[in-house]
């Protein structure tokens, strides 16, 4: 009997071993991973978020799907939420977007907390609502829940309202594209800056590569293998 567990086991142990490759091989074939270095997705991505994108299986996007795209000018892999659609107008008031004439709805729902020390590999340090605040402190934002007409909602980070991208002219979603921005809205190059100027303007659906639905993994610090730095919270987290 102790021989039958035993060469049961060995088999398991195989099967394993010779399955997984395969079983990531398939994995890889269907979902991309990603990477996030930088904090203009805040609070719904953090610096150090890894998550999958589905890219054979892909869905509609609407507004509020947060979403990997190619850049379209320099083809790099941007992930940002989508506002607007195709037909829509959009403009921003005072760190409001205003959706086809109608502000979205934005509810206070306390502050963003956050320790100040460098985040990621570029090592790069928030902004705080609470001023400067030294090394280890902790940092604080207004956290505001925004909510789109179909009732729809996320969450958002604001700073101020009187930065150069929180008040903007309407403009026209042309046909085939959207209108995309990061959710912490003073610390994102987004739609609302022309691509003459250096940001993404209107941005092509067909760049689109897939949705971010959920975080897989998150590393706080600069180095991945560093286990104590890895956000135990933050594991098959879905993105809201």
């Amino acid at each position: 009997m102790r021989r039958v567990f035993y060469w049961l086991f060995i088999g398991v142990g195989v099967a394993i071993v010779l399955g997984l490759p395969a079983f990531a091989l398939a994995l890889r074939l269907i979902w991309a991973p990603f990477y996030i270095p930088a904090g203009s997705m805040k609070p719904t991505l953090l610096v150090g978020d890894y998550f999958f994108v589905n890219e054979r299986l892909p869905r509609p996007v609407e507004r509020g799907d947060v979403v990997v795209f190619r850049h379209p000018v320099t083809g790099a892999d941007f992930v940002k939420r989508v506002i607007a659609l195709e037909g829509d107008t959009i403009a921003m008031q005072g760190g409001v977007p205003v959706l086809n004439g109608a502000p979205l709805a934005q509810e206070p729902v306390g502050d963003f907390e956050e320790v100040m020390e460098g985040q990621g590999p570029r090592r790069n340090r928030p902004r705080c609502a609470n001023g400067p605040v030294g090394e280890g402190a902790i940092c604080l934002k207004p956290l505001l829940r925004e909510s789109f007409p179909s009732g729809r909602s996320h969450h958002v980070l604001n700073l101020s309202d009187g930065g150069p991208m929180d008040t903007t002219p309407e403009v026209t979603v042309p046909p085939g594209h959207m209108f995309v921005m990061g959710d912490n809205r003073d610390n994102s190059l987004d739609s609302r800056v022309p691509q003459p100027q250096g940001g993404l303007g209107f941005v092509p659906l067909e760049s689109v590569r897939g949705h971010a639905d959920r975080v897989i993994f998150s590393a706080a610090g600069s180095w991945l293998y560093d286990f104590r730095n890895w956000r135990g919270d933050r594991y098959g987290k879905v993105i809201e």
